[in-house]
């Protein structure tokens, strides 16, 4: 109810990530990740994108063991995928179906990623070629993950206060 009320009033919550969020949707659209990196500009080459870029962060988070935070992200996340949806045309009664899937991406995708960092660029080019829709005769995955790596690596030099803040060097 104390969410409801939140959204009603526009009253922002301890910790609010909006600014976080918001910064993430920005990154998952910069062009690059289309014109350079080979991912398909379609509904499902951003929303993987924007699963990406939040399975970075969500790394970020977690590593620096805010797991509250991340866990709020996750809302967020969760908030825009159904508000998408349901402007897209998708009933009440397949949104929470497809919100499960989605949800499951994510954590999906933050284990992927986060394999891939820890390994080689061929290694996280393997997980991205797996998450990521890409265009059609779209050459190696390489330049993407080293796109996806560079991001990794401005979460990562961002201190934190300012991560919570939105404010991701790039």
């Amino acid at each position: 109810m104390l969410r409801l009320l939140d959204r009603i009033f526009g009253r922002p919550r301890e910790g609010d990530l909006t600014k976080l969020w918001h910064r993430i949707v920005e990154i998952a659209r910069e062009p690059h990740w289309y014109a350079m990196r080979d991912v398909a500009d379609t509904v499902e080459g951003r929303f993987d994108m924007v699963t990406a870029a939040t399975a970075l962060v969500i790394i970020r988070l977690n590593e620096e063991g805010d797991v509250e935070a991340a866990a709020r992200l996750t809302e967020l996340f969760i908030d825009d995928m159904d508000g998408q949806l349901r402007e897209a045309g998708v009933g009440d009664l397949v949104v929470g179906k497809s919100m499960g899937k989605l949800v499951s991406a994510l954590g999906g995708r933050i284990g992927a990623y986060k394999d891939g960092l820890d390994g080689t660029d061929a290694d996280l080019a393997e997980a991205a070629e797996r998450n990521v829709t890409r265009n059609d005769g779209a050459g190696s995955a390489l330049p993407l993950a080293e796109g996806l790596r560079a991001l990794h690596a401005d979460i990562s030099a961002t201190p934190f206060e300012k991560l919570l803040a939105g404010e991701i060097t790039r």
